[in-house]
């Protein structure tokens, strides 16, 4: 009886078996390289990447600079306005030549109007503060211990528990 030989040599990686779907359907929207798209966080860096996601990258009839296409919901547009000459600059560090000539700001989804609810969620969660020690609230207390009016003795006590405590993790 003789064996079948092996088509597939072992496991493979997802990786391996994805990529040229993945290749396939990127370079269908002009990303010729779709770490563009996997890595957009560490690109344009994680305050770009929470209010801003690459959706195409058109190329001009002399295929000379490449226009990339972000979207981003109304209210954040202007301060990605104001970013396209930095991240244009980091997307081409990706590639390794001005690939990109001009970046194009879009406020609706690809698909159209009616479902273009998009959620950024890229930005990590913020840490919670930690409490102050109590030490820190005690210095406080009496360096504010001299203002009569209790309104203001406590946001002054606030405040510079606020102060000392990010005093501290600085040193």
């Amino acid at each position: 009886m003789a064996r079948r030989p092996s088509s597939t040599r072992g496991f493979a990686r997802t990786s391996s078996l994805l990529q040229g779907q993945i290749r396939r359907t990127s370079e269908a929207r002009g990303f010729a390289q779709s770490r563009l798209l996997t890595h957009w966080s560490e690109i344009a860096g994680e305050d770009i990447a929470a209010i801003s996601r690459p959706v195409e990258i058109g190329y001009g009839r002399g295929g000379m600079g490449a226009t990339l296409t972000l979207l981003t919901t109304g209210a954040n547009a202007p301060m990605l306005e104001m970013q396209k000459v930095k991240l244009r600059e980091k997307v081409n560090a990706v590639y390794g030549y001005n690939a990109i000539a001009r970046i194009r700001i879009t406020q609706t989804a690809a698909i159209g109007f009616a479902e273009g609810n998009v959620s950024f969620d890229q930005r990590t969660k913020a840490k919670a503060p930690a409490e102050p020690d109590a030490a820190t609230v005690e210095h406080a207390r009496a360096t504010t211990g001299g203002v009569a009016d209790e309104g203001l003795r406590s946001a002054l006590e606030r405040l510079a528990t606020n102060i000392i405590t990010r005093s501290k993790d600085r040193a």
